[in-house]
């Protein structure tokens, strides 16, 4: 029986306690899953850095998961695309059962090893396949990891249990050991909260290592609203030192593109040697550091 199906002592009388106790209690267990994640770290900075190469070469990342953990997968792939300004297949999670699945927890294909096997079967070796199983034992994942594998895809495990059986399918094991939980086999509470974690850590840290990110700004950020286009004309005024009509205008005159609007700012250069020094996916600091190399000449 995996840890995350064990019976937490530290709750045993949970039903009895009033409401502040409760969640007392419920957040004490998710710091510790924070802490569980921690103890992944090099793991999953081994499944970036290995991941940045085949992203690089033109390859896509692959989100395999059941329940909990793949409904945050699927939370995580929505999100890349307005924070980074990723094409939308750059990140992909697949859930068994598909959309309607998602929606509705009484489709539960986690059993379904073949579904997984399929729903992989496009992955090439340029790929990445993560699979998210807080028990370890998904066969869905397990399925998915089998074939993506078969297939030269990087393949990453994100489990809270050691010594899963799927470890065998996975060339980097992300393992938090999140232990039982506050209600008694309910991974959507600690090992959910360690999976969500571990899934921004590894996100965010491939696409900043990526150059979609200029500093600690989200400068491939798109801007669909008004509120992400204030954000846009904020992020040149803290980049450069612009005022904010300044900051505006310089966004309206490379039609709302925020790295080279921002990479113009910088640079003093015309419209059109920033988007040269742009071209191929080089982020704002790449592309600076070129222009400088080509000054330097």
């Amino acid at each position: 029986m995996a840890s995350t199906e064990d019976r937490n002592p530290r709750t045993a009388d949970i039903d009895r306690w009033p409401s502040d106790r409760v969640v007392e209690a419920l957040l004490d267990e998710d710091t510790a899953a924070i802490e569980a994640a921690r103890t992944a770290t090099p793991a999953l900075a081994d499944a970036v850095d290995r991941a940045l190469v085949r992203v690089a070469r033109g390859g896509t990342v692959h989100y395999f998961g059941a329940g909990a953990s793949g409904r945050l997968a699927v939370l995580d792939a929505t999100e890349a695309t307005p924070t980074f300004g990723t094409a939308p297949g750059l990140f992909t999670a697949h859930f068994p059962g598909g959309g309607p699945a998602v929606l509705d927890s009484t489709v539960d294909l986690e059993d379904a090893e073949q579904a997984g096997h399929a729903d992989a079967a496009t992955l090439t070796g340029l790929d990445v396949a993560v699979g998210l199983t807080a028990s370890g034992t998904t066969r869905y994942v397990a399925g998915a990891l089998a074939r993506a594998r078969r297939a030269g895809a990087l393949t990453v495990l994100v489990t809270c249990n050691a010594g899963s059986p799927l470890a065998a399918f996975a060339d980097v094991n992300v393992v938090a050991p999140t232990g039982p939980e506050a209600v008694t086999g309910s991974t959507r509470l600690k090992a959910g909260t360690a999976t969500k974690v571990l899934l921004n850590a590894f996100s965010t840290a491939l696409m900043v290592r990526s150059g979609r990110t200029y500093s600690n700004l989200m400068v491939n950020l798109v801007a669909t609203n008004d509120k992400l286009h204030a954000r846009a004309v904020r992020v040149i005024e803290m980049a450069t030192g612009l005022g904010a009509a300044q900051s505006a205008q310089a966004l309206a005159d490379c039609g709302g593109d925020v790295p080279l609007a921002l990479l113009r700012a910088l640079s003093g250069r015309t419209v059109d040697e920033c988007r040269r020094a742009l071209d191929g996916g080089r982020g704002v600091r790449a592309a600076l550091e070129l222009m400088a190399v080509h000054n330097a000449q």
